[in-house]
């Protein structure tokens, strides 16, 4: 089975949201590996701050049905799909890989884009999964949070959960 990594964001009712994203994907796949959760700026709009983490697990779904699950978990948790990107939410999941795979689930492609723009997906990423490649890149997460220089790199906080 392949490994699949997603990001998980809120800025709304954080807690309570980030909480009940790790609780729906434990009930749905099992065993999580889980980052540590960062608070950090919103970004591309003037916004409260968010808590960002990357869960990791295993799962026998294709891309597309994982993508329908991660929906039904935003959807359940009153995520609003007539907002624009750049807006609050109170619950954002992403598949930001799927194995090694490099195609396009959902209309997104693997992997995401985002993984090597934002600090708040490349770094908690690099927490659980540094030695890992990048499935195009070829460099370890790791080594692309090294060179990073992309926004938010200096605003990371660790929010102490205890997911």
């Amino acid at each position: 089975m392949p490994r699949v990594w997603v990001s998980i964001g809120s800025n709304i009712e954080r807690e309570r949201h980030v909480r009940a994203a790790v609780e729906a994907l434990r009930a749905r796949f099992g065993d999580l590996t889980l980052s540590p959760v960062y608070e950090t700026p919103a970004e591309g709009f003037d916004g409260d701050p968010f808590y960002n983490l990357v869960a990791g697990f295993d799962t026998d779904l294709p891309p597309e049905a994982l993508h329908a699950e991660l929906r039904a978990i935003e959807d359940a948790n009153g995520r609003r799909r007539d907002a624009g990107k750049f807006s609050a939410r109170t619950l954002d999941i992403d598949a930001l890989t799927y194995g090694d795979q490099r195609d396009a689930t959902g209309g997104k492609p693997l992997p995401r884009d985002e993984i090597t723009r934002y600090a708040f997906v490349l770094k908690p990423l690099v927490d659980v999964a540094g030695d890992e490649r990048h499935p195009v890149l070829g460099r370890t997460y790791a080594e692309l949070w090294a060179d990073f220089e992309g926004p938010g790199r200096d605003a990371l906080r660790v929010v102490p959960l205890g997911l």
